[in-house]
C-alpha cells in the first residue's frame, strides 16, 4: 500500500487538529456514529488481554493508549495515510482506525474503480483478522461489514448478492447491533442492506429470498438519525434510502435530506468530506 500514492484531504483542517486533552472532549460527539470506545490505558489493557497473541509485542497499556489516539487524531484531522499506517502496525487492535481511514480516504479521494476495490478488499481483510481476534467488539463486525458493503457496491449489489457478500454484511451487521444496539452507523448500513436489495430485486423477492423490507430499512435509518442528528452522512443515507425504497415518489424528501446533510458544521475530516459531497449532489 506504500507504493499507491494517497490524495491528501482536500480541505481547512485546522479546526479538527484534537491535540492534547480536545480529543477526549470532543469524543463523544465524534464518535456518536461508531460508538467507538475512549482508547485509554484501561481500555488499552483490556484489549491487549482480550487479542492476546495477536496484541502487538513489546506494547505496554499506556503505550498503546498513546498510539491509538494518536492514530485517531491523524484520521480526524484527514491524514488517512497516517491513521491507517499507525492502526495497521497495531494488528487487530488498531484495525478499527485502519479500517475506517482506507475506507473513508478510498470512497472519497480515490478516483479508479479498480483501486477502490483494491483498498475496500485490503480493508476487508484486517476486519476480518480483528472479528476472528476480537469477536466480542461491536466494530470489529461493523468494520468488517463497511468494507465489505463498500466492495460489494464497487462490484454492483447484484454480483455481491450471487457472491453471497450481502449475507456477509448482515451477519456482521446484526452482530453489531447485538453487542451496541445504539450503534448509529451500523443501523444505518443496514437500513442500506434492505434498501438496496428491494431496489435491486424487488420488494417481493428481496423480502423471501433476503428479508429484505421497506419497513425496516425506514425504521433503521430513523433510529441512526435519532441517534446521530448532526452526523451528514445519517441524512445523506436517509436521503438514498428514500431514492432506492420509494424512487421520484420521495425526490424532494430525498433532495432535503441531502440539503440538510451539505448544511450542518462537519466535527472532522471525514464529516467535511461528507457534507461537500451532499453539497455537489445538489447543485
Amino acid at each position: 500500500m506504500a507504493k499507491t500514492a494517497w490524495a491528501p484531504f482536500p480541505h481547512d483542517a485546522n479546526a479538527f487538529a484534537y491535540s492534547g486533552d480536545a480529543l477526549k472532549k470532543a469524543w463523544p460527539h465524534l464518535h456518536a456514529g461508531d460508538a467507538e470506545p475512549w482508547p485509554d490505558a484501561k481500555r488499552a489493557a483490556a484489549l491487549i488481554k482480550a487479542a492476546g497473541k495477536a496484541a502487538p509485542k513489546d506494547m505496554d497499556a499506556e503505550q498503546l493508549a498513546s498510539a491509538l489516539q494518536d492514530a485517531w487524531r491523524a484520521f480526524h484531522r484527514g491524514d488517512f495515510k497516517a491513521a491507517f499506517d499507525a492502526g495497521e502496525a497495531l494488528g487487530p487492535i488498531g484495525a478499527s482506525v485502519a479500517v475506517k481511514a482506507i475506507g473513508i480516504h478510498a470512497t472519497y479521494l480515490v478516483e479508479g474503480d479498480a483501486e477502490k476495490l483494491k483498498r475496500f478488499e485490503q480493508a476487508s481483510k484486517l476486519a476480518e483478522a480483528a472479528a476472528k481476534a476480537l469477536p466480542d467488539e461491536a466494530n470489529s463486525h461493523y468494520r468488517l461489514a463497511f468494507a465489505l458493503g463498500r466492495y460489494s457496491q464497487g462490484i454492483s449489489i447484484g454480483k455481491a448478492l450471487k457472491q453471497g457478500i450481502a449475507g456477509k454484511v448482515r451477519d456482521a451487521l446484526d452482530a453489531t447491533l447485538e453487542l451496541a444496539p445504539k450503534h448509529a452507523e451500523a443501523h444505518t448500513a443496514l437500513a442500506l442492506y434492505h434498501a438496496e436489495i428491494i431496489d435491486k430485486i424487488g420488494a417481493m423477492i428481496g423480502g423471501l429470498t433476503y428479508g429484505a423490507k421497506a419497513s425496516e430499512a425506514e425504521s433503521h435509518i430513523k433510529a441512526a438519525l435519532k441517534l446521530t442528528p448532526d452526523s451528514p452522512i445519517a441524512h445523506i443515507e436517509h436521503g438514498n434510502v428514500l431514492m432506492l425504497v420509494h424512487g421520484d415518489k420521495k425526490e424532494d424528501a430525498a433532495a432535503a435530506a441531502y440539503e440538510k446533510a451539505a448544511r450542518l458544521k462537519p466535527a472532522d475530516a471525514m464529516e467535511a468530506l461528507d457534507a461537500a459531497y451532499a453539497a455537489e449532489q445538489i447543485e
